[in-house]
């Protein structure tokens, strides 16, 4: 049936939002797409939903031919499966939870690992019911602390997750490499460039994590790649860790005042003025040890201050320490910390002082470990191997150590994987150096192995009648933030331009003026097309202007639109296509048939 938008659900405006920050949350406001109800959450509209089902659509073909089957979660969950896998507490502040009138804690799931696991408990016992793979396209809730730029950060969001059961590893690599080659083709259909990256797990867990990465520049992930084909996201690089160099003969530290040197730069400067190198070469950042306070809060209340020494010339990323301390939190130590521990000594802070040591275990040979003098734990990167010489902080409020060598002068309690990662470093693979690119996370796949399994009792009886533990894998798809990035990469100065795959309607028919001949054609036009197979939108509105209507059309965005107006006298319409600005004059007859 024809489309009208004479009594069509649709609102367009033509001033933007006030919070919109991004191109597709401006536009699918403004044409009617969606609705803002809260910070992160959106009511979907009718043009809307027709876009979502249509991707929707394309995800459950692939799915379909990936050999899945198709349920339905609630997303309304109770909180024991949750708390036996330990994610009630690990998901911290990001779940939504509730109580329900009797005191029973529930939550609003971000993902269903658990119940899925359940499920198949439930239902299946043997190996002769696997492989199997069953997936859901839900809603899913996630308290973001910052949800912004429309639909690719939200609060409640639309979801595509599968899950693969196998009892062996060989049977989960299958399962695996069906699920991403879907995601190909899905991406591939969608019209979506991507890259697929080496992942952190995060809170999922498991052994094995890959993203799929849309490259734009509003991207709020940084990737790594190499010309050799490495590629990464930040969380999941590992930093090529150098060869320990001897350090026999090595002169003695030396502790030497820096006055006003509380910085990097201020430090670089100063010892190039005062404490020139004997050989001559300029001091520069790298040639310096960063030691920086962080704060680390915990699921259960805990709040641990960690030290991490890393190379000057290089900051600490949020991403990747949140990665490396998971599931705590993190954040840079406050002026409370500080007066807590006064041997931090803001500023000056080192791992060795010229009473001893500060930070660190210092492990003497014959000895006993010592517990660090602060009491809190000293974490280096892995690029400050033995051998390696500093200067660094003293640990007395002016004063810097020259020459302070690693392993000969102080140890620390391990390494940690928090310092950013610079275009230039070498891949881990050997590939080559690394660029730094930006993209959208638009789908991830995981090998869980058994963690859901073994905490849920997931067991199958194999081939021999012995109970082994299944393993599984998860793969998720953001549809609400596909959509969003679609928006983003099809549009121009007047609205939205929508690829035919997921466009609301196939063609819009605009009747122009107030003639009747012209929305006589415009009807038979209309019904043409429809008969043809084509969804139709048609603006058959008596009293709006074409302007108006014209106005509508672009930020509407259906790719391709048939204008009826003063060529009806002569038989004529124009098919205007929006993806190439052109428009061509073609029989009131022969529109379907163009078209076909």
């Amino acid at each position: 049936m024809i489309t009208r938008l004479s009594n069509y659900f649709l609102r367009t405006l033509r001033e933007d939002p006030s919070d919109a920050e991004v191109t597709s949350h401006r536009l699918l406001v403004r044409a009617g797409y969606i609705r803002r109800q809260a910070p992160g959450v959106f009511a979907w509209l009718p043009l809307g939903l027709r876009v979502k089902e249509k991707i929707e659509r394309i995800v459950r073909d692939e799915m379909h031919n990936a050999g899945a089957h198709e349920v339905h979660f609630p997303a309304l969950l109770p909180r024991e499966p949750y708390e036996i896998t330990g994610r009630w507490e690990e998901y911290g502040d990001g779940l939504f939870r509730l109580k329900d009138r009797k005191g029973a804690d529930y939550l609003l799931a971000p993902t269903h690992e658990e119940v899925f696991t359940l499920l198949v408990k439930d239902l299946y016992n043997s190996y002769k019911d696997l492989p199997l793979s069953i997936y859901q396209i839900q809603d899913k809730y996630r308290d973001e602390a910052r949800p912004r730029a429309g639909l690719l950060r939200g609060r409640e969001f639309t979801m595509k997750d599968a899950y693969s059961f196998d009892y062996t590893d060989a049977g989960l690599d299958a399962s695996y490499q069906a699920q991403r080659d879907a995601y190909e083709r899905i991406f591939t259909r969608l019209g979506l460039e991507y890259v697929i990256v080496k992942a952190d797990a995060g809170a999922m867990g498991g052994s094995k994590s890959e993203e799929f990465l849309h490259p734009t520049p509003i991207g709020e992930d940084t990737f790594v790649r190499s010309a050799g084909g490495y590629a990464a996201n930040v969380e999941a690089f590992t930093t090529v860790v150098p060869e320990a160099i001897p350090f026999d003969g090595f002169a003695p530290a030396e502790v030497l005042p820096t006055p006003d040197t509380a910085t990097i730069q201020t430090l670089v400067d100063a010892a190039n003025l005062n404490h020139p190198r004997p050989d001559g070469r300029t001091w520069t950042a790298a040639d310096t040890l960063k030691n920086v306070v962080l704060a680390l809060r915990y699921p259960d209340g805990r709040r641990e201050l960690v030290v991490v020494g890393l190379p000057g010339n290089r900051e600490v990323d949020q991403k990747r320490a949140e990665a490396a301390f998971s599931p705590a939190e993190v954040e840079p130590a406050n002026e409370d910390d500080f007066k807590a521990h006064p041997g931090l000594v803001k500023g000056y802070i080192g791992p060795w002082s010229a009473a001893g040591p500060v930070l660190g275990a210092a492990v003497q040979e014959g000895t006993e470990e010592t517990l660090s003098s602060t009491g809190i734990r000293y974490l280096l990167d892995p690029r400050v191997v033995s051998g390696t010489e500093w200067i660094t902080g003293a640990n007395e409020h002016g004063h810097h150590v020259f020459g302070l060598v690693t392993g000969r002068d102080f140890t620390a309690d391990g390494t940690v994987e928090a310092a950013e990662v610079l275009a230039g470093d070498p891949a881990p693979d050997g590939s080559g150096p690394v660029e730094l690119a930006r993209g959208m996370e638009i789908g991830h796949v995981f090998q869980l192995g058994r963690k859901y399994a073994e905490a849920l009792g997931l067991k199958v009886l194999d081939e021999n009648g012995k109970l082994v533990t299944v393993t599984m894998g998860s793969y998720g798809i953001g549809v609400t933030r596909i959509l969003a990035i679609i928006a983003e990469l099809n549009n121009d100065a007047n609205g939205l331009i929508w690829p035919p795959s997921v466009a609301p309607f196939d063609v819009h028919v605009v009747a122009t003026g107030r003639d009747a001949a012209v929305f006589e054609a415009a009807e038979t036009v209309a019904a043409a097309l429809e008969a043809a197979g084509k969804d139709v939108l048609f603006d058959d509105r008596p009293k709006v202007s074409p302007g108006v209507k014209f106005g509508d059309a672009e930020l509407i965005g259906v790719p391709t639109i048939v204008i009826a107006g003063r060529g009806v006298a002569e038989g004529l319409v124009e098919i205007w296509d929006r993806r190439t600005g052109v428009r061509t004059p073609v029989a009131i007859s022969e529109v379907a048939e163009a078209l076909a």
